[in-house]
């Protein structure tokens, strides 16, 4: 089967090379810098188109970030250490009742092994609460998606974002002062400043994403020769893809130092400094955004294309409707589906709102082709969100050597940033160069299953606990006559495997998919598929409440087995709803650059 598709390979060149003029032999020689910008010392681009040959035949590499785009990640790191510096103490909060003699909920406070906490509600109520501040905050930004494209734009809805986190983290901290934490109504202002908190990063997240990548202006694949001589292709998709992992790796250095530091301020001052450092990092952003409030790229509001869009998509389904689901699957699956709106193809009069090219048709075709792919998203979000709810609980349970139970989370971003430069200096290019094109719908894939292999993992740790427990099956209510928890004497390093995993998941899965929503979608879309990506997380959290009542004892094993499971499906069926798309990449990024074939790009 290789020779005999080498040898399709081979043909499909050599036809390329025929028709194309302007095609030129490829340059063996690689330069030893990989792709890194550095080495790409620039002699001067040359903005000679690639054609079809070139880009079938060359090495492509990616650009270098601009300086504004760090500028931005600096705005997100601050953003995330208030995110998930707040959010990595709520387990506890929630769960875990006030240390004896303590005011500030600090366990350590005063030399006594005790476990942080505040509301005694139980783990059940800690996953739900959690679980819906996670929904919430990932439902919001279809609002601030349709804010920002219909009414002030990316850069305005942030700064007002950013105003309404800051009243949610300052609400935060009244439910932790002393007199305040630990009575029943603390809960009041725990839930207003959560609530506050989701509206703000919902406008924050649905446009941070799109705005840094915006800072990188080219569209369009251009050459550019080496420092070695070698002639390459500098490809914007892969710059864009650049962009998008070292932006995850600022979001993970603010959520590195948040977690750590406000574990230690939890467990040994109390949940007030917990939640105040949070606030009082976060004003980093709008200084940072105020300040370079001139050099940003900046897109203008242009009007919600959600009405316009659906209008063709309706205009496209005449007649394709079934009251079989089945046939009806598969009649908007068709080849020629969105050939039907096209301005071009219509027959008699046109409808009145019908302003558009085929071109805004194509754009909305491969919009709806993103929000299709993440679709299976809910399905992977299931695996990630297990980090701040249940295997935080897990630690709890285990043999912490004094540390802090929710510092393992911490893995999780560390091993990203050693991870995302590891991916784009020596794995990603390494399999370009092998010739392996791992796509992105095919990094996704493998994203799933790795977060499968997280669970497994989790399910493995939590079956050793009940056996090593001295309660055995009620290993998070084990507590001895003077009222001191008993744990496992396992140690809490061994969930490192589930937090690397999870990590790797993340690479491939979370990454991948802020880039697909940017470069997939039309520009005056950007904000909008962004939003319907960051949708998936908030119904992923819906998903999870259904899981609650496995979040306990003695059900945890089959809590993440079933984790397990549904990654693994999931990633299966989302491989075979989308390997018929995964080699029309460059396809799809052609209409981003304003031209496509004629011929339906859903086509073989």
């Amino acid at each position: 089967m290789a020779a005999a598709s080498e040898v399709d390979n081979a043909a499909v060149l050599s036809d390329l090379a025929k028709h194309d003029s302007r095609a030129f032999p490829v340059d063996e020689k690689v330069s030893s810098e990989g792709t890194r910008t550095q080495a790409l010392d620039e002699v001067e681009d040359d903005q000679e188109t690639p054609t079809e040959y070139n880009l079938a035949t060359m090495r492509r590499v990616s650009d270098a970030i601009p300086w504004n785009a760090y500028l931005i990640a600096i705005v997100e790191m601050a953003e995330r250490f208030s995110y998930y510096g707040s959010l990595v103490v709520f387990t506890n909060f929630i769960q875990q009742p006030l240390p004896p003699g303590s005011r500030t909920g600090a366990g350590n406070a005063h030399g006594a092994a005790a476990q942080s906490g505040a509301l005694d509600m139980g783990q059940r109520a800690s996953t739900g609460l959690s679980t819906f501040f996670t929904f919430w905050c990932y439902i919001t930004p279809l609002f601030g998606a349709y804010i920002a494209d219909s009414k002030w734009g990316r850069f305005k809805t942030i700064k007002v974002s950013i105003y309404f986190s800051l009243v949610g983290h300052i609400v935060l901290i009244v439910a932790a002062i002393p007199g305040v934490i630990g009575r029943k109504s603390a809960i009041a202002p725990f839930i207003v400043g959560i609530i506050l908190i989701g509206i703000g990063t919902g406008g924050f997240k649905a446009n941070i994403s799109p705005l840094v990548a915006e800072q990188y202006r080219p569209a369009k694949p251009f050459f550019r020769t080496t420092k070695s001589g070698e002639r390459v292709i500098v490809d914007p998709a892969l710059t864009i893809s650049r962009i998008y992992m070292y932006f995850y790796m600022f979001i993970n250095i603010g959520a590195l130092v948040g977690q750590i530091t406000m574990v230690y301020a939890e467990k040994y001052i109390g949940f007030w400094l917990s939640f105040t450092l949070p606030t009082i990092i976060y004003l980093i952003s709008p200084l940072v955004l105020y300040l370079g409030r001139n050099r940003y790229t900046r897109s203008p509001p242009n009007g919600s294309v959600l009405a316009s869009s659906l209008r063709i998509f309706r205009y496209a389904a005449r007649g394709k409707w079934h009251v079989n689901p089945v046939r009806t699957w598969k009649n908007f699956n068709t080849p020629d589906f969105w050939d039907g709106a096209k301005p071009s193809r219509v027959k008699g009069e046109k409808p009145i709102w019908m302003t558009f090219d085929d071109l805004w048709v194509e754009e909305v075709r491969r919009g709806f082709k993103a929000c299709s792919v993440f679709c299976w998203y809910p399905l992977f979000w299931l695996t990630y969100t297990q980090i701040y709810n249940n295997l935080t609980s897990q630690a709890a349970t285990t043999n912490t050597h004094g540390l802090p139970n929710d510092v393992l989370t911490n893995i999780d971003p560390l091993a990203l940033m050693v991870l995302i430069p590891l991916s784009d200096r020596v794995i990603y290019p390494g399999l370009r160069r092998a010739g392996i094109k791992f796509t992105a719908l095919k990094k996704i894939t493998a994203g799933f299953f790795t977060g499968a292999m997280a669970m497994i993992a989790a399910a493995v740790v939590q079956h050793y606990i009940y056996k090593t427990n001295p309660c055995h099956y009620s290993a998070a209510t084990c507590k001895d006559d003077q009222d001191h928890a008993l744990t496992s004497p396992l140690t809490v390093w061994i969930q490192t495997p589930s937090y690397i995993l999870i990590a790797i998941s993340e690479i491939l899965a979370s990454i991948t998919g802020l880039e697909y929503a940017y470069t997939k979608a039309p520009k005056n879309m950007r904000s909008l598929v962004m939003s319907a990506f960051l949708f998936t997380s908030a119904v992923s959290a819906a998903f999870a409440q259904a899981f609650v009542a496995l979040a306990a004892d003695p059900l945890l094993v089959w809590n993440y087995g079933s984790m397990a499971v549904i990654a693994a499906v999931g990633g299966t069926a989302f491989w075979f709803s989308v390997r018929n798309i995964d080699g029309q990449e460059d396809k799809l990024n052609r209409i981003a650059e304003g031209r496509y074939d004629a011929r339906s790009t859903d086509e073989k």
